[in-house]
């Protein structure tokens, strides 16, 4: 249940009423939720493990029920695994029960061994992924992506980790197209992210490709962090801690989020901050890691899925009223940003709240 079944909807005829009736009717019988494993290596980082049960611990359906079910395994059997502070972790699942996982995570770890050194994997990590069901959604926190890497899962790919390990990584795996200037990768099938807060991004990702915004940004509301930033954006910027005085663009990005619907130039924004538009770009991108102009798409994509998730409102409403001006405009950036047309969009999660 996500984007990925939305793909495919423009092709489909909408559901008749009758059967639209009978999915809810049945919602219950037919409820089970997206199970998700944390596979706890020796040398794990505390914060990053609990990032998966934080993040897929919260969300729930109409009914109250938890849309994920969240387990921690080892490669071994139950028992403790240690971690990288003065305390372990006691684990209450072994390798097999990574079998039963629709979604498996690998946070980071410290004491990978020959997978961080040589590439390679140990015979008993190698055992317990081999459990892992064909099609199962994979994803990775920070170094977690060497063992995703070690497994082969991420051959010809594009991936990303820490930007202090992107070098190193890269040299181990060349078969792999490193990016260590975003916060994390959607591959489909894999996902990986960059060091620590990026595994809350990942994570809020997954949440928000599974069951639509409405439930990431509610989740995101509860842990008291920003309900959505862009993969694309960057994770590490080399820069001086700014001077307090010099003046920000945070005017400016609140100014036009309150008018997306508005025709916005560039020149507009940096006269909110009274900069030239040479200054206000540069400073733009040091303080946000991207252009104005691209920050201020993904601004309007995002407006715009909230109204196909939330509302009646018709495309060219919703075109109009996120700012893409024409549902063909709309059409054309929501199917570049995340491959799938508005329609399709707005069916898929429709269909999901009628399930839920």
């Amino acid at each position: 249940m996500s984007i990925d079944r939305a793909r495919h909807a423009d092709r489909a005829l909408p559901a008749d009423r009758a059967a639209h009736a009978d999915r809810a009717a049945h919602a219950t019988e037919e409820y089970r939720p997206h199970r998700v494993a944390v596979l706890a290596l020796d040398g794990l980082l505390p914060f990053e493990l609990g990032i998966p049960h934080r993040v897929f611990g919260r969300p729930r359906d109409a009914l109250g029920r938890p849309l994920y079910e969240v387990f921690t395994c080892s490669v071994r059997p139950p028992g403790p695994v240690e971690t990288d502070a003065d305390f372990a972790v006691q684990v209450p699942h072994g390798p097999e029960a990574l079998a039963r996982a629709d979604t498996v995570i690998v946070p980071a770890s410290y004491e990978l061994g020959p997978v961080f050194e040589e590439g390679r994997l140990t015979e008993e990590l190698a055992a317990a992924l081999a459990l892992i069901r064909p099609g199962t959604r994979l994803a990775s926190i920070c170094t977690g992506v060497y063992v995703l890497a070690a497994a082969g899962y991420l051959d010809g790919r594009r991936a990303t980790t820490h930007w202090a390990e992107a070098d190193h990584f890269q040299r181990l795996f060349p078969r792999i197209e490193v990016d260590a200037d975003v916060l994390f990768i959607d591959d489909g099938d894999v996902l990986t992210s960059a060091g620590v807060a990026a595994g809350i991004d990942l994570c809020l990702h997954m949440v928000r490709r599974d069951f639509g915004t409405a439930v990431a940004n509610d989740v995101a509301r509860r842990m008291v962090v920003p309900p959505h930033r862009d993969g694309g954006q960057a994770q590490y910027i080399e820069r001086p801690v700014p001077d307090p005085q010099l003046a920000t663009t945070t005017g400016a990005r609140a100014w036009a989020l309150a008018r997306l619907h508005e025709p916005i130039q560039l020149r507009d924004l940096a006269e909110q901050e009274a900069m030239s538009v040479r200054t206000f770009t540069r400073r733009f991108r040091e303080e946000v890691g991207v252009s104005p102009g691209q920050w201020l798409s993904r601004q309007r994509i995002e407006r715009a899925r909230q109204l196909l998730e939330s509302t009646d409102l018709s495309m060219d409403q919703v075109a109009r009223t996120s700012g893409f001006g024409t549902a063909q405009s709309m059409r054309q950036h929501m199917q570049q940003a995340l491959g799938v047309t508005p329609t399709a969009y707005r069916r898929t999660f429709r269909a999901l709240a009628v399930d839920a």
